[in-house]
């Protein structure tokens, strides 16, 4: 079943239109074949857009054999986040959850359900996340296809909320290879209520436009003939009614209706008659019928204009008569031609706006805002109510803010951001002076307009006069800084109100104000860490800190980021991971992601790593389960780092590549540095230099060189690609530059970005010792402090590096020593490589060339294509003999391919993998097209053994976890 009969326009012959229904019935067909296809019907009001959808839509139509989802979209529900949607989709009655309803939610598609209920609270959402939303209603849309062909036609699309709107878009974008037709009607003559968004969805996807032009004489001359089938029209009479109503249909349609009920047929008299109407048809006749009716069909009338489709006895109280009285007056409106016949509701926007005409615009006021208080009386949802309200000039009063803010949290919770914002303005309006208003407008804002929100944070800051609120905007004051990147400005305000509240409450303050400095405390500490200029003064404070127990919310996101700023002091491992451990325990509450994330990186680097990665694995599945693609990118950049110490270089590849894919076309993408590191380390460490250098070529953040954290992996990672591209001096200056920059941060973490290690081996292969010693005896300081296997094998690795003789042996097999107790992989066969070359050097063949063919079997696992291959010529060198280094098939894939090969292998489908990656099905397709192809298989089978051999050779001990779990 659809709701087209609910859509439907007036009854209008359908007369001059063959030629589009032809252009619908080919579109059609393309759609049918997997080719996605978006139509406009465009055309001034009356022109006849909603009969031509109806002709298509209906059985036998065009359309015919496809799943037809038809909605029309209306004034009044504009600022109702996802209407058009559930214009839609309404009539599937999918919130009963149960029977096909059920089926269709699955997977995925069950996030769709804030944007389908009448109220949001009744569905699990997370309020003010909108991928979710429109990630679930593209899967549902995919559910729906995979059964039949799916039509989405939405009529009077100028009138649609721009969350629906921006789903299209979501929907289209990702269409592929999709059974999808999606016809949209819109008025030319009214500009889009929903401004730049159906402009927008229009310009991107480059629809065909199907213009419906006035009717000719002839088409008029056809239409008078069925109206008046007894009678044949005079040809003045005709030219008459072409001239004055100009071809429109639905006024044509009025007129000759109204021309038969007073008794003139089409001739002189009618002509006469029709002059005598001249212009604007609609509203003559509208007039025309109630100035002739009594007082209160005038007023159901305009009841029924103001509340559209409504039981007739809330149409009856608005109206202030009784239900008889209001059934009686729906009867004259009918025979009227004013409302339609199988439905209380009126036949046109035209004919509803004509109706309205006849009030003033403080009685219409008078009567929207009786309709408010109307629905509000009669329990509808503080949405519907507050589409009322917004048509006012004024909603001062604190009923009217209270139901907007009511409104905006429905909004919030749909994932409809416009809608919320557009109730929240108005109530701004309304209360110009309270902080706790722009707050909850900026928080809507952070996501599609961080910039505005954060000027309104500021604005709430100024006017917030009680410290705790000045707290509570602070904070969310400097997380947004961080977003935008201005994380200076944020660590002022907190470092300012920090100092206020902790003056105000004391030293021993309430349980509630105790874990309100707190909050404020570990959110100065997140945004002062983020750029160079401010950590200093944070690692100070945090210097002073007790490191909390960890037993809320706020004390865990503290204790992580203590954890992460005690590790960049780099002189305790052991109390890192103590406090790390604290941060993840998790009494009867979830972990936050700033608990998990920071926690994560001290145990990394502690050579904690499998505790590191179930951190992370956490972190992960639930953003995958809550669809939140920003952490969930965050956290697949973290992970690659993480591989890339455990030497799992193709497993770094793949979660780099897969969090790279995931930035593109997203706003925060283009602020993104991570993903792009990580993939150029592996890159280079595959053997693909000049692709590394690429990729960081893509990186677009501006003033990177301010940072502190992605500012000195970028250095390590160019600094990498330049020395396999044979660029010696240009790597060794970007070394420096990172070693400075460091220094002047206050990082002194051994293992956090190793640049005395990459300088000192390539200060050596240079022959300049004495400068490589230099860089080892600063490393050989810091890794003494920090004590892990790992920092200890790295300062072995770069004294063995500098020294000449049996001293750098020695030092070189002590690196071997400590790094094969460390998660550190790939610099163990580095390790062993060096080794081996001071032993041929010092005239010890066979010793060196065990050494030597030991690094080329690690190397190789690990991924480190170039390493193997350098190794394998240094062992030929020593006289041992060994194949060439080639590249195998599994290396042929791209990051993406090996993330989807992956969670093929482990069983999932096709569709699983793709809501795995937040993709189509038909981009995983493509990949498994291209995964069979370069690995020579032809069955899902044969793909899990090849990734199974390839994970029984693997050093990594999270073998399997590029599969997100």
């Amino acid at each position: 079943m659809t709701n087209r009969e609910r859509a439907a326009g007036p009854s209008l012959p359908l007369v001059g239109r063959s030629a589009h229904l032809g252009t619908l019935a080919a579109r059609a067909a393309a759609a049918r074949a997997g080719r996605p296809q978006m139509v406009v019907v465009d055309g001034p009001a009356g022109v006849g857009k909603t009969s031509l959808l109806r002709a298509a839509l209906d059985p036998g139509g065009p359309c015919d054999g496809m799943t037809v989802l038809h909605g029309a979209c209306r004034a009044v529900d504009n600022g109702i986040g996802y209407s058009g949607v559930r214009a839609l989709f309404g009539p599937l009655n999918l919130t009963a959850r149960r029977g096909r309803s059920a089926s269709l939610l699955r997977g995925s598609a069950r996030h769709a359900l804030p944007a389908l209920v009448p109220d949001p609270a009744d569905a699990d959402s997370t309020p003010g996340a909108t991928f979710p939303t429109l990630n679930g209603l593209y899967w549902l849309a995919a559910n729906l296809m995979a059964d039949r062909p799916l039509v989405l036609a939405l009529d009077d699309a100028h009138w649609c909320d721009e969350r629906s709107l921006h789903w299209l878009d979501f929907l289209l974008r990702r269409a592929d290879g999709m059974p999808l037709l999606v016809v949209l009607a819109q008025r030319t003559d009214s500009g889009p209520a929903a401004g730049p968004a159906l402009t927008d969805l229009v310009a991107h996807h480059r629809p065909l436009a199907l213009p419906l032009a006035a009717l000719s004489a002839g088409d008029v001359g056809e239409l008078v003939r069925r109206a008046f089938p007894e009678d044949s029209p005079q040809p003045s009479f005709v030219d008459v009614l072409t001239d004055v109503t100009g071809g429109n249909p639905l006024e044509l349609n009025r007129l000759l209706h109204r021309l038969r009920m007073t008794g003139v047929g089409p001739d002189d008299t009618g002509a006469r008659r029709v002059t005598e109407l001249g212009g604007r048809v609609v509203a003559s006749t509208v007039h025309e019928v109630l100035d002739g009716q009594p007082g209160r069909v005038r007023e159901v009338a305009r009841a029924l204009a103001v509340l559209g489709p409504e039981r007739i006895e809330h149409l009856a109280a608005l109206a202030g008569v009784s239900v008889v009285q209001a059934e009686e007056a729906v009867d004259v409106l009918r025979r009227a031609a004013l409302v339609h016949h199988d439905r209380t509701d009126m036949v046109h926007d035209m004919v509803r706006a004509a109706v309205l005409s006849t009030v003033t615009p403080a009685a219409l006021a008078a009567l929207r805002t009786r309709a408010a208080q109307l629905l509000s009386d009669v329990g509808r949802s503080p949405e519907q109510i507050a589409g009322q309200l917004l048509l006012l000039p004024r909603a001062d009063q604190p009923w009217m803010t209270a139901v907007l803010l009511d409104a905006a949290a429905q909004a919030e919770q749909r994932g409809a951001p416009e809608a919320a914002v557009r109730y929240l303005e108005r109530v701004k309006k309304a209360r110009p002076n309270a902080p706790e208003v722009r707050m909850r407008l900026a928080g809507v804002l952070s996501e599609t307009d961080p910039a505005r929100s954060l000027t309104l944070l500021r604005e709430a800051l100024a006017l917030a006069d009680d410290v705790r609120t000045r707290a509570t905007v602070a904070v969310r004051l400097g997380l947004t800084c961080l977003r935008v990147q201005q994380s200076p400005e944020g660590a002022r305000v907190l470092s300012e109100v920090l100092d206020a509240l902790t003056a105000e409450l004391g030293t021993d303050p309430e349980p509630a104000d105790r874990e309100l400095l707190t909050l404020v405390e570990s959110a100065l500490l997140v945004v002062g860490a983020d750029e160079k200029s401010t950590l200093p003064a944070v690692r100070e404070r945090a210097a002073r800190l007790t490191p909390p127990p960890g037993d809320t919310p706020a004390q865990r996101q503290q204790l992580a980021m203590l954890t992460v700023l005690t590790a960049m002091d780099g002189r305790s491992a052991a109390e890192s991971v103590r406090q790390a451990r604290r941060a993840l325990r998790s009494p009867g509450l979830p972990l936050g992601t700033w608990s998990l994330l920071p926690a994560s990186l001290a145990l990394s680097l502690a050579d904690e790593t499998d505790e590191a990665l179930d951190a992370l694995d956490t972190v992960l599945r639930d953003s995958r389960r809550a669809a939140a693609v920003w952490t969930y990118s965050l956290a697949l950049s973290t992970r690659a780092f993480v591989h890339l110490d455990q030497g799992g270089i193709t497993r770094a590849m793949a979660d780099a590549q897969t969090a790279l894919d995931l930035c593109e076309g997203e706003e925060w993408g283009e602020g993104a540095t991570m993903p792009q590191t990580a993939l150029a380390l592996a890159l280079t460490e595959r053997g693909e230099p000049e692709r590394a250098e690429a990729v960081l070529d893509t990186v677009k953040r501006p003033r990177i060189e301010d940072f502190a954290w992605e500012y000195h992996g970028y250095l390590m990672a160019r600094a990498r690609a330049r020395r396999a591209r044979g660029d010696t001096e240009s790597a060794l200056d970007i070394l420096r530059v990172c070693g400075d920059s460091l220094a002047g941060s206050g990082l002194a973490n051994p293992v956090l970005t190793p640049w005395w290690l990459d300088a000192a081996c390539l200060l050596a292969e240079s022959g300049r010792l004495d400068e490589a010693r230099a860089a080892a005896d600063h490393g050989t300081v810091l890794a003494g402090r920090w004590g892990t296997a790992r920092a200890l094998g790295y300062a072995a690795l770069a004294r063995g590096a500098a020294t000449p003789g049996p001293a750098g042996i020695a030092a070189l097999e002590e690196a071997v020593r400590r790094l094969s107790a460390s998660p550190a992989r790939a610099d163990h066969a580095r390790a062993l490589l060096l080794l081996g070359q001071a032993l041929l050097a010092e005239g010890a063949p066979r010793e060196a060339r065990e050494h030597l063919r030991n690094a080329v079997a690690l190397a190789r696992r690990c991924g480190c294509v170039a390493l193997a291959r350098q190794a394998r010529e240094a062992l030929v060198g020593a006289g041992g003999r060994m194949r060439e280094i080639t590249v195998s098939p599994l290396d042929m894939l791209t990051g993406t391919e090996r993330t989807v090969a992956a969670l093929v292998a482990s069983g999932m489908s096709n569709r699983e993998a793709a809501e795995a990656l937040f993709v189509t099905v038909r981009t995983v397709e493509l990949h498994l097209t291209s995964i069979y192809r370069k690995l020579g298989v032809t069955r899902r089978a044969d793909l899990a053994d090849v990734l199974h051999e390839d994970a029984a050779d693997s050093p990594d001990r999270h073998a399997g976890r590029d599969t997100p779990r």
